[in-house]
């Protein structure tokens, strides 16, 4: 079975575990720090500040911008639930805004007709390694004096005109197992602004700047320098490992015919997180049955709006949004991983075309 996903080590991330075994420092320490330095050379940005998980990346990013309850924070319903839970974590209130059928992100153009006298912040998630369309994201955030909080979770090293994702407003990224670099768990928050990268450093220590002394309520979202080690080998790989993506997806675009395959428009930089295509004709359980069958791993991102699911619908959610609805319908995702060899991708063109 050709995987949908398949991390990548060698005896880089082996040297420098060893390295942290030996110096019995194994909490948060010196390769945080230099996994932090190193990360925010490749956001563009001053300061980068690592933590547990993209999700707690997420959710401190809005509690240092004093995101809390009776805000309300306009994201997309078309990504992992974690964007939007973090935004509830807070106490905020997620609202929905329909995406684009071309390139799966939150649409600019119905982003205005959200906004509300409670409206603290715009969370655009940069799916599948994509950038939203950030232009007139920022403009009306600036306009309406709002937060930007860009959920770069499968974007690591993307960029959108020349500027690397994260370094527009207040980046989150994930150094899950299953990311285009990974740490085993993780995750980055990235920024300019220095006031900002200090409360961000303080809320993951239990708000403790100088330990058993604690300012304000924290929690213990910090990041090993266990995870760190693999983390800096595997980011100085990153873009090899994102080129390697680039020619998969390149050779399926050039390829596949049964199915739509996803766009990169210009000035964009995609690093293909997934290889996400639309089934337009025909039902998505028999063919991914198929792919089953001749051997070739899928995987659907995602299947249900975050608006539909349970936990959202208890809390009263009824939003119908038309483009997520069919997308959701006819979405999947193929292996482009970079372990994928010439033959694996004759493989899935073959499987595909066969549907």
């Amino acid at each position: 079975m050709i995987p949908i996903s398949k991390p990548l080590f060698d005896d880089q991330e082996l040297t420098l575990l060893r390295e942290v075994l030996d110096s019995g420092i194994i909490a948060q320490g010196p390769k945080v720090a230099a996994l932090e330095q190193q990360f925010a050379k490749l956001a563009g940005t001053e300061f980068a500040v690592a933590v547990s998980s993209g999700t707690t990346a997420l959710h401190l990013a809005l509690l240092a911008h004093d995101i809390g309850p009776g805000d309300e924070v306009i994201t997309t319903p078309f990504t992992f639930i974690a964007s939007a839970n973090s935004i509830l974590y807070t106490g905020a209130k997620p609202v929905f805004v329909d995406i684009r059928a071309d390139t799966f992100n939150i649409d600019p153009a119905r982003l205005e007709a959200a906004i509300t006298p409670r409206t603290k912040a715009i969370m655009p998630v940069h799916l599948y390694g994509l950038m939203a369309d950030m232009d007139p994201i920022m403009e009306i955030a600036n306009r309406h004096h709002l937060v930007v909080i860009e959920d770069a979770a499968q974007a690591h090293g993307a960029k959108y005109k020349g500027r690397p994702a994260g370094s527009f407003g207040t980046g989150c990224f994930s150094l899950y197992a299953t990311k285009n670099m990974t740490s085993g768990e993780g995750g980055m928050i990235t920024t300019n602004d220095a006031a900002l990268a200090d409360r961000l450093r303080l809320l993951r220590a239990h708000g403790s700047r100088v330990r058993y002394y604690h300012d304000e309520l924290g929690y213990n979202f910090r990041l090993t320098d266990l995870h760190a080690a693999v983390g800096l080998a595997q980011l100085g790989k990153l873009a090899e490992f994102n080129q390697r993506r680039r020619q998969n997806a390149e050779f399926f675009n050039q390829h596949l015919k049964r199915v739509v395959t996803p766009v990169q428009p210009n000035g964009y930089e995609h690093v293909w997180h997934q290889y996400t295509v639309r089934l337009v004709e025909g039902n998505r359980d028999e063919a991914l049955e198929k792919l089953k069958q001749a051997g070739v791993g899928t995987g659907v991102f995602y299947p249900v709006p975050i608006y539909r699911q349970k936990v959202y619908q208890k809390l009263g959610y009824t939003d119908c949004l038309p483009v997520t609805e069919e997308v959701t319908r006819q979405v999947f995702s193929l292996p482009v991983h970079p372990a994928l060899t010439p033959a694996d991708l004759e493989t899935i063109v073959a499987a595909v075309e066969r549907l």
